[in-house]
């Protein structure tokens, strides 16, 4: 009896050997117990086929948390805050993943469509539409990159790529973020010097533009690499399907650099848009009132020529930057909010929130093509030229598309 003892002691496998099997083993029962409530309850039913109901998930998944879904390797990254909360209803990993896989589809054809516009067209072969190309090319990537990956997490309901995959996919998040917000800050200064200072300003060349979109992404550079160096750290969010920044350790090392992180990349931009564009309003402004004195004075309805419908076109442009970086904020406010909750503490934060963070930020990258698709003239008659069925014509812009036929036959020629 001894023998056998010893020797069932001695052939049990390794203590680490034993917490894999039991992970599995949990996670196996818990999705057995869930998709067997789901097909004998009607309960369950209504879960699987009407909307997301929490119950039927939580009586499946007894005392599982949503840690319990993460592979051994990465759950020295998990923050403990998240072993409270059981492990999310699939149906809302289903919603996210085709969310997302809808997004991204949409980001990839129009921002393409943008890059492959803008730099084959002579006439918007511009130095300020530089700055519009680089946007297109950022958010083209941050769907590239990030899609696809998060798509795939969502069908298996946790992160599979490993930790260095989810540090990599978190860095290129910021990092083209990072470089979006800056890029759309340069438009926004771009149309200040343009409208504001008129003639006395400096004319934005090729070159100058170059140099400042490499500025800008060494910028990103910066922020994005910093946690890679105990700076903060990226670690899975809370819903376990993507990875971003540290906002739950309290230490003030990784809080300073949520901190400064978001003065340098979102309060920053902001206070320069919103200064760019109270100036622009107030020249467009006095602008208009004194072309309306003038035509008093000479007793005409409108003083416009071709000089003042350029201005127009101008103003117009101005408009879509506004529009396209309100959007922008838009998109990324919830993932500040989030992150500044974190740090102060000043809620407790959710998984299902995590899950409206990573929606958000990465439909900004939809936004932008779709608004100068529309609002930009040239844009709009060039693409009506290469791609109709992507177009958005109007017959009121049959001279537009004239002059880009025109513009077409000259580069042939």
């Amino acid at each position: 009896m001894l023998c056998s003892e010893t020797r069932f002691a001695t052939d049990s496998p390794p203590a680490h050997r034993s917490a894999e099997v039991d992970f599995y083993s949990r996670v196996s029962k818990a999705r057995f117990d869930y998709y067997f409530l789901k097909v004998t309850s009607p309960i369950g039913s209504m879960a699987a086929f009407a909307e997301p109901h929490f119950d039927a998930w939580q009586a499946g998944s007894g005392n599982m948390s949503v840690v319990d879904m993460v592979a051994p390797e990465m759950l020295h990254m998990v923050h403990p805050h998240w072993n409270q909360f059981p492990p999310m209803n699939p149906l809302w990993h289903s919603i996210l993943g085709f969310a997302i896989f809808c997004l991204g589809m949409v980001s990839m054809i129009g921002n393409g469509c943008v890059i492959s516009i803008f730099t084959g067209t002579k006439s918007l072969k511009t130095p300020s539409n530089l700055l519009v190309v680089n946007l297109a090319f950022s958010d083209f990537l941050m769907m590239f990159t990030m899609g696809p990956p998060m798509v795939i997490n969502c069908w298996h309901q946790t992160w599979v790529f490993g930790p260095f995959a989810c540090e990599l996919y978190a860095c290129l998040g910021s990092l083209f973020g990072c470089a979006s917000i800056w890029t759309m800050t340069l438009i926004a200064f771009d149309r200040y010097n343009v409208i504001v200072k008129g003639l006395a300003a400096k004319p934005m060349t090729n070159s100058g533009a170059m140099v400042k979109i490499l500025m800008v992404w060494a910028f990103a550079l910066f922020w994005t690499l910093a946690p890679f160096f105990g700076w903060n750290r990226y670690v899975p969010e809370g819903n376990m399907t993507a990875c971003g920044t540290d906002y739950l350790t309290q230490t003030w090392l990784s809080r300073s650099y949520i901190i400064v992180y978001a003065i340098f990349v979102y309060w920053l931009p902001l206070l320069t848009i919103i200064y760019s564009y109270t100036f622009i309003l107030k020249a467009v402004s006095a602008h208009e009132e004194s072309m309306r004195e003038q035509a008093k004075k000479m007793n005409v309805a409108s003083l416009r020529s071709s000089e003042a419908q350029q201005t127009s076109a101008e103003i117009k442009l101005a408009k879509v930057a506004l529009m396209t970086i309100s959007l922008w904020f838009m998109a990324w406010t919830p993932y500040l909010v989030i992150n500044f909750t974190g740090i102060f503490k000043a809620a407790p934060i959710s998984p299902l929130a995590t899950i409206w963070g990573s929606l958000f930020a990465k439909a900004n990258a939809v936004y932008n093509p779709i608004v100068y698709g529309i609002s930009h003239p040239k844009y709009r008659a060039a693409l009506y030229q290469r791609y109709p069925g992507l177009s958005c014509q109007s017959d009121n812009s049959s001279n537009d598309s004239q002059s880009v036929a025109t513009t077409a036959e000259e580069e042939k020629a």
